[in-house]
């Protein structure tokens, strides 16, 4: 037997910075990669392993195929030996579109709109009776209660929304003697000649008759519905040609043998899986079109309560045009009596409503622009669609409200009245995905199905229960299936995946994965390492990058890669069991066993200055009030979905981004009350998004340092002479830059049914600048060369330039001497661009009053960058400045002066804060107050 049946053999990696490793991964075991920071360890994971496997797989399907397939390039690499198919789950966001949820993205929903559609029973939205069938002499009684003079066209409806011709059904239609028909909302004449696209979808109703409601017709319109009934199997349409003549307020009514509430005159078409789907006219919620949230102005950001009217309480219209507002406004209060010279806050309600929506307001004489003008008062809100036509202006000014006719629930009023067990389907996805789960496992709640149902409902529900069970398992039970994708953090998106591909039920796959931990608690982590042992226990491969501890112990294989980042890594420094790197002496290990600890003894900073954040209610919190100490290095902490990033990232951020920045399109979370904030003058938010999604971008542009080189090379005498500006060092412009390439240093070939390629311009051999450029030097180096130095090496080469060693500096401090000033921003880690940005924040001039905030920091770091990171947060807190952390990881947690730890538990089951203090303090008291946090610090520091 092959020793490729047992082991994945690399020969020759050197993409990106990777030295032409070899490398042996034994197959159907879990492995994890690890290392520094940039040291390569994505490099080999992904765009080797990952995207050879995937290139084989695309490459074995016909030319035809690959075109609708995405392309993969060939990665740098000799060759690979036992490679399986590849499945990549990494830490992108599932879905930007706001009409995904959780349960659309797991297709539960799906499997939940056929249970249902098949089984569920219809109740009158109006009265809430249960809905029952119509006889044709009751149809015929309600169509001639239609008012006398009534013009109606009664149709069979006999196609709804199918795809054909529909050729045999015309001529049919035409032998039966019809001479009309309905297609497509158009009406034609049956005897002209009918061709219908086949690929297209198709409505058809056929005219049974055309008649006026009076006493003599009565007959003809009972024997028409029979007519239509008889045709169209049990339904029958009538239009309503004069129906505003009559006094009716729709044109269209349904009716059908089929079902019908009594009471309310309503009839109800048969239930399908396209009546619970929010994505379809059939189902959303007319109101907002299925998405829950509807966008209203928001009073506080158009009015100023503290002003009167002549000072400008309406802010919106009084910034736009103050002439016409002072003519036009005063003109109106004026002459309703409406005081201007007293605080906005201060007028009556009615007053108040008055000036915005103009109720009960005579037209207004005022003269503008020389003109006398005879206008009614349209109101302010009605003021502000007339101002601004295009709605990014208006954005500013508004906010998203939950739909107050759905109540965010997405479905039209039918649809949400359809019940199984006394539940509709909101109530079903609104659940925690722990209590749905339980709900479906207890067959108790289905036992009043009939046996027809049951057997129905068997398959539908065997589905659903598995689906729900595998994302419990994974530690998202805390979430519910209504949850709107956008706010899915990437660790949740990655797991939601992995349960998926637990369901699949596939072996033999190579599953690469990138950081699962991330935003797991240390409870759960257990629980995840449980779930990838499940998916290598099926006969999978599952390649792991990661940095957590428990993970990289509960490995079958280590591969470590280092030594160092960028250029100084791309090598194996160990390979083997987790038993044998206790005796290595790499990094890595040094951390995991105890030679090297992140511990910063640090005196206990006062808490003298507080920021008092009360009643909020968000998510999972409710009324909740909490207090985080200034001039402190704070972690807030707690399980997965305790509530952290609401009150943090959705509730302190804005507000304070909103009062200290004066940052505009901030959604304030409506009842928060911040004090404290009179003591900061910024909040700087550090995240790990890119710093620039093109090849464009790059650390020198983004830090500012690149201003300043090319500031330095226009003072040079030669740049002097020739006349060159500092924009002729610009690769972003024309002038200095390499036109073919337009200053990218690489040229798209496209290939199409094959992989773009992506060559180095030949023109400027990838230096991005044109030869004259180039000419110029500094210190013998043209700007070129000086965009390939790494950081530490331009700190050598710039110490004597003041401006730019101090941007060089801050990179140095954040542990990123190894990139290169010109990379491009699109090779750089989610770590490395986080510390970029802390980087650049840090090169600013320090005021000791900035509230830093940031979000996971130690996402994709190594434990030697956690200890780097740490003090760096730790310097920036003794400068004065308060950093606030959202974390998990027990390293950076044991470092801080100050915990919040929220919980309980995840879901409606957190949202509260369970314990506050010191680690120490936690840690001593975790039995008394049931932290998940402190029990786990006791033991990482030694206290149990």
């Amino acid at each position: 037997m092959s020793k490729h049946h047992d082991i994945i053999e690399v020969k020759g990696a050197r993409e990106h910075n990777l030295k032409n490793i070899e490398l042996e991964i034994p197959k159907n075991k879990m492995v994890v990669i690890t290392g520094i920071s940039g040291s390569g360890k994505s490099t080999l994971a992904f765009s080797t392993l990952y995207a050879e496997g995937q290139r084989r797989y695309i490459e074995s399907l016909s030319s035809y195929a690959r075109q609708f397939l995405g392309r993969v390039g060939k990665p740098d690499v000799d060759k690979i030996e036992g490679l399986t198919p590849a499945i990549a789950i990494d830490q992108k966001t599932t879905s930007k579109n706001p009409r995904s949820t959780v349960g659309t993205i797991t297709e539960i929903y799906d499997y939940l709109r056929l249970f249902f559609a098949r089984v569920g029973k219809q109740y009158c939205h109006h009265c809430g009776k249960p809905i029952s069938s119509m006889s044709a002499s009751d149809i015929i009684t309600e169509v001639l209660r239609l008012p006398e003079g009534s013009k109606l066209v009664i149709m069979a409806p006999l196609v709804k929304e199918k795809k054909g011709t529909f050729a045999d059904m015309i001529e049919s239609l035409r032998h039966k003697g019809y001479v009309r028909a309905m297609i497509d909302g158009v009406m034609v004449r049956l005897d002209d000649e009918i061709e219908l696209a086949k690929t297209k979808k198709h409505t058809i109703k056929v005219v049974i008759d055309r008649v006026v409601v009076k006493e003599g017709s009565k007959e003809r319109i009972g024997q028409d519905i029979e007519k239509a009934l008889k045709e169209s199997y049990g339904e029958v349409e009538i239009e309503v040609l004069n129906h505003e003549e009559v006094g009716l307020d729709r044109k269209d009514f349904h009716y059908s043998e089929h079902l019908a509430c009594f009471d309310c005159k309503l009839s109800f078409e048969p239930l399908e899986p396209v009546s619970f789907s929010f994505n379809s006219p059939k189902g959303a919620c007319p109101a907002c079109d299925g998405l829950g949230i509807r966008y209203t102005l928001d009073m506080s950001k158009i009015i100023d309560s503290s002003r009167s009217i002549a000072e400008g309480a309406v802010r919106i219209m009084h910034g736009f045009n103050k002439s016409y507002y002072s003519k036009f406004l005063t003109a109106f209060c004026e002459q309703n009596d409406i005081p201007t010279d007293i605080p906005w806050e201060e007028l009556p309600e009615h007053q108040r409503k008055q000036v915005l929506y103009g109720m009960g307001s005579e037209p207004v004489n005022f003269t503008w622009k020389r003109h006398k003008l005879k206008r009614e008062w349209p109101g302010v809100v009605k003021f502000a669609h007339e101002m601004f036509t295009d709605e990014k202006d208006l954005a500013e000014y508004m906010t998203e409200k939950v739909c107050d006719k759905c109540e965010g629930n997405r479905l039209r009023p039918r649809s949400l009245a359809v019940k199984i067990d006394g539940k509709n389907i909101a109530d079903i996805v609104n659940m925690p995905i722990e209590e749905s789960y339980a709900y479906f496992a207890d067959e108790s709640n289905f036992s009043h199905l009939s046996e027809q149902q049951k057997l129905i409902a068997e398959p539908i529900l065997k589905e659903i229960r598995e689906r729900l069970f595998f994302l419990y398992d994974v530690g998202l039970g805390y979430l519910t299936l209504s949850r709107d994708a956008r706010t899915i953090s990437g660790g949740e998106a990655q797991r939601i995946r992995i349960a998926s591909q637990i369901g699949s039920g596939l072996t033999g796959v190579m599953y690469v994965l990138d950081e699962p931990s991330i935003g797991l608690h240390e409870r759960d982590t257990l629980k995840l390492i449980r779930t990838l042992q499940s998916l290598r226990d099926k006969g999978n491969s599952v390649i792991v990058v990661e940095h957590d501890k428990e993970t990289i112990l509960a490995a079958d294989h280590i591969v470590d890669i280092g030594p160092g980042a960028g250029e100084h890594g791309g090598q194996i420094v160990f390979n083997g069991s987790p038993a044998k790197l206790k005796r290595a002496k790499t990094l890595t290990a040094q951390y995991l066993h105890g030679k090297k600890e992140i511990r910063y003894p640090h005196a206990k900073r006062p808490r003298e200055q507080w920021l008092e954040i009360r009643n909020v209610t968000l998510n999972n919190i409710e009324n909740l009030s909490a207090r985080i100490p200034l001039g402190n290095f704070v972690c807030v902490t707690g399980v997965s979905g305790s509530g952290k990033s609401s009150l943090i990232l959705q509730t302190l951020l804005p507000t304070a981004r909103e009062i200290l920045n004066r940052a505009k399109k901030v959604n304030r979370v409506e009842g928060v009350e911040i004090d404290g904030l009179e003591h900061l003058d910024k909040v700087i938010y550090l995240d790990q998004s890119p710093i620039g999604r093109t090849p464009r971008s790059n650390p020198a542009t983004y830090t500012g340092v690149m201003d300043e080189i090319r500031k330095l090379f226009a003072q040079t005498k030669e740049a002097e002479l020739r006349g060159y500006k500092v924009g002729r060092f610009s690769f972003n412009v024309k002038g200095g830059r390499c036109e073919k390439c337009q200053g990218e240093g690489q040229i798209k070939i496209e290939m199409h049914f094959l992989p773009d390629v992506m060559v180095t311009c030949d023109a400027c051999n990838g230096a991005r600048y044109n030869e004259q450029t180039l000419e110029v030097r500094y210190k013998g180096k043209n700007i070129a060369e000086v965009l390939d130095m790494s950081v530490a090496e331009a700190m050598e080469f710039f110490k004597a330039i003041p401006a730019i060693a101090g941007k060089l500096k801050t990179l140095m401090d954040v542990g990123l001497d190894y990139i290169k000033l010109g990379q491009n921003a699109t090779t750089l880690s989610g770590g490395e661009a986080q510390r970029i940005k802390l980087a650049k924040e840090l090169s600013r001039k320090d005021t000791g009053r900035t509230l830093y905030v940031l979000d996971e920091p130690t996402t994709g770091l190594h434990f030697a960058d956690v200890d780097r990171l740490t003090g760096v947060l730790h310097h920036l807190t003794e400068l004065g400045n308060s950093v606030i952390v959202i974390e998990h990881n027990l390293d950076m947690v044991k470092n801080a002066d100050y915990i919040i730890d929220m919980g309980p538990e995840g879901g409606n089951k957190g949202g509260q804060i369970v314990a506050t203090g010191t680690p120490e303090e936690l840690a001593a008291g975790y039995m008394e107050t049931g932290s998940c946090t402190g029990e786990y610090l006791a033991k990482e520091l030694g206290l149990e």
